[in-house]
């Protein structure tokens, strides 16, 4: 299955991480100090052991639960999705790229993470799109009509 997914980011096919299919990507992981696939620069980290909110209010972990997500730039997974809309997620650990352009998109709890990740013909979401309701359906619609190239870094 790597090599698939090597094969398929070196041709340009779109490729689409969800959840943990967006940590996989990574080099490597807190989880297990694990070696991950190396598609995109950064590591996967784990979230604190007592995140808070911004008002000091205890934060679960695993993170289970709806959050939005604040977009950097335009993507065209995103077209017609409102910057209001949230997303649901269900995770103890969050992607961490060495390179800033390669986040998309952001997420608060206890701290800001990568919820959505990109690099030329792949793009991966922290959340779980096909549980989001429009919003996500909309995002995976998106997908299926991208050509995964015209998006420019």
């Amino acid at each position: 299955m790597d090599q698939a997914l090597f094969d398929s980011f070196d041709n340009g096919t779109p490729i689409l991480g969800i959840c943990l299919g967006t940590q996989i990507i990574m080099d490597t992981s807190q989880e297990n100090n694990t070696r991950c696939l190396g598609l995109i620069k950064g590591e996967v980290r784990r979230f604190s052991e007592d995140p808070t909110d911004t008002e000091g209010k205890r934060l679960k972990v695993p993170h289970m639960g709806w959050n939005n997500v604040r977009l950097r730039k335009k993507h065209p997974l995103f077209e017609g999705v409102e910057s209001e809309n949230e997303f649901y997620f269900v995770h103890s650990y969050y992607p961490a790229p060495t390179l800033p352009e390669k986040i998309l998109g952001e997420t608060y709890y206890g701290t800001w993470f990568a919820s959505v990740i990109i690099s030329k013909n792949l793009a991966a979401m922290q959340f779980h799109p096909e549980k989001s309701g429009r919003p996500g359906l909309k995002i995976l619609a998106n997908f299926c009509i991208w050509s995964g190239k015209d998006y420019v870094e």
